[in-house]
């Protein structure tokens, strides 16, 4: 029996290739590291009906990281409200190399309708020379799952939705693109399209109020439907002062000036790091039953019988051991969530599909959700 995830793949790979500009591709191979630095921080806009009504946010986070011991960079964007009663959201976590080159990337899209929800799940991966492609969509009880591959050489100039937003946070801070920009991108069939990028030039716009200049960039994605084009506008300094798609009545804007470069930022990241170093911290049962090295048990004498030891407090040796592996824990556990800042991402996203969806299985729902990262190796 043939495997239609199999021929699915083939079909995907062996399709007629398009291909990117050489301006794009030279474009994402100029990219400097002191750019990335620069590009390195958080936007946050609220979305707005056309009469001003406040209907949900969107956030953008970069930050350096590391994939498989690889220096790249983590981007994730959420954006999420209520249009017409129906909450509906889109995130996106991608891993990008320094040229843009996308590692791995996870795209979550929802709309919860009175009665039936749709979910879209994508998550690709570089696997060898090729990336692979799993997506869920789910419509009420249906679901259904597809898998697509393609050859990284086919893929030059590649720009998906989490590399697009750094793409033009790096045109804005440049200020300027070469006229004939011509990338590839993937449609919601996870076909290949062409899409371009357009330089719309400076111009006034209202920002909280007050009457700021901001350069404008146009992005086109040339779908087998209608060409989807959104346009986004930026401060000087980078940050995003408003989005919005071609076409739609409702846009992305300020709330607020931003705060200056990494002060706003860096307590929102200290915060979250609390936060999970909270819930990360172990329990008193826990430091009693786990020892993560054998040799370290002389080093914490009467540790396992601590429930049946009052007043340890007063034992200066079990008190100092005990601090010191509460240190050496902290520490740990700390170098471990910078190491991998798309827990945070993660977590969020999960927590925040949770609740909206307030499931009576909390198990069946996270296999579920988590079911797009399934093995790469064997059918999704």
């Amino acid at each position: 029996m043939e495997d239609p995830l199999k021929d699915e793949a083939e079909e995907a790979v062996i399709r007629e290739e398009l291909k990117a500009s050489e301006e794009a591709v030279l474009f994402m191979a100029s990219v400097e590291p002191a750019e990335l630095q620069r590009c390195v921080f958080a936007d946050s806009l609220v979305t707005v009906s056309e009469g001003g009504r406040a209907l949900g946010n969107f956030t953008v986070t970069v930050e350096f990281a590391r994939k498989d011991q690889q220096p790249c960079m983590l981007l994730h964007a959420q954006s999420q409200g209520t249009i017409d009663h129906c909450p509906c959201g889109t995130t996106v976590t991608a891993y990008l190399t320094t040229d843009l080159e996308v590692l791995e990337e996870h795209y979550h899209e929802y709309v919860k309708l009175k009665d039936n929800s749709v979910e879209k799940k994508w998550h690709m991966v570089q696997r060898g020379d090729q990336l692979l492609i799993n997506k869920v969509t789910t419509v009420g009880e249906d679901l259904k799952t597809e898998r697509v591959s393609y050859p990284l050489s086919a893929l030059r100039g590649l720009v998906t939705e989490g590399c697009s937003l750094l793409l033009l946070r790096l045109i804005a801070l440049r200020k300027s693109a070469p006229r004939q920009m011509t990338f590839l991108s993937l449609d919601q069939e996870l076909r290949l399209v062409h899409s371009t990028v357009h330089v719309l030039g400076l111009k006034q716009l209202d920002v909280c109020g007050d009457r700021v200049e901001v350069f404008g960039v146009e992005r086109t994605v040339e779908t087998a439907d209608s060409p989807t084009k959104w346009q986004s506008y930026f401060l000087a300094d980078g940050h995003l002062a408003g989005r919005g798609q071609v076409g739609s009545p409702v846009i992305m804007r300020l709330s607020h000036l931003p705060l200056q470069r990494g002060k706003g930022l860096q307590k929102n990241h200290l915060c979250m790091r609390d936060m999970l170093l909270c819930s990360h911290s172990l329990t008193w049962t826990e430091m009693t039953q786990h020892s993560p090295d054998p040799n370290q048990d002389a080093a914490l004498p009467a540790l396992r019988s601590l429930p049946n030891f009052p007043g340890w407090e007063e034992d200066m040796q079990f008190s100092s051991n005990f601090l010191d592996r509460k240190e050496e824990l902290k520490a740990d556990h700390t170098s471990y969530l910078r190491q991998h800042p798309e827990i945070r991402a993660l977590i969020s996203d999960f927590l925040q599909f949770l609740l909206l969806r307030k499931p009576d299985d909390v198990f069946q729902f996270a296999r579920e959700y988590f079911l797009v990262f399934a093995s790469d190796d064997s059918p999704a």
